[in-house]
């Protein structure tokens, strides 16, 4: 698994970025993928999850509150 933390939150929307740690990298993740009430996050928020790979790249999913 890997960590990070929330970079942007786009609640109408239903999805987020999450910046990972050691990388400048901003990756995607879906509220569904999301284990929890995703209503709930805030930017700042440290969270673990696994990259998989989709037809627009990788993007996070299984994302936890750390």
């Amino acid at each position: 698994m890997s960590t990070g933390v929330i970079a942007r939150i786009v609640a109408d929307r239903g999805f987020g970025f999450i910046k990972m740690e050691g990388s400048d990298k901003d990756l995607f993740f879906h509220a569904t993928k999301f284990n929890g009430d995703f209503n709930s996050l805030k930017e700042g928020d440290k969270v673990s999850f696994d990259i998989e790979e989709g037809d627009k790249g990788q993007f996070a999913t299984n994302v936890t509150l750390a």
